[in-house]
């Protein structure tokens, strides 16, 4: 497998919540990071775990298998992702540098 660099980082907190979710997920090949269409702002992004596909990139990160779509990149670029537990806010969030909108949840975004 090619060593290549990740397009977007997942900061320490969202790699552990990441990690222990994975320990009830066991039938998946890594955790795939992309964008669809939809949301109030015209995309969404997906965080799941998921099977790898043809198009897909593939990354290492901490004994964790990162699956990226080739064409989902582009969108992600330099995203970071976070995850909060407070008591306002939980789950995790994206400061995606090629957002040039935002909803108001934060779960969706315009390119």
């Amino acid at each position: 497998m090619d060593t290549k660099v990740l397009p977007i980082q997942l900061t320490d907190a969202a790699l552990k919540e990441v990690l222990y979710l994975k320990q009830s997920s066991a039938d998946f090949d890594g955790l795939r990071i992309g964008v669809e269409g939809g949301g109030c702002a015209g995309f969404s992004y997906v965080l799941k775990f998921d099977s790898i596909l043809d198009n897909d990139n593939i990354y290492e990160l901490d004994n964790l298998t990162i699956i990226i779509n080739k064409a989902h990149e582009l969108y992600l670029l330099d995203t970071v992702i976070d995850f909060k537990s407070g008591l306002d806010n939980r789950g995790f969030i994206y400061e995606n540098p090629n957002a040039k909108e935002t909803c108001g949840c934060g779960t969706s975004f315009s390119a």
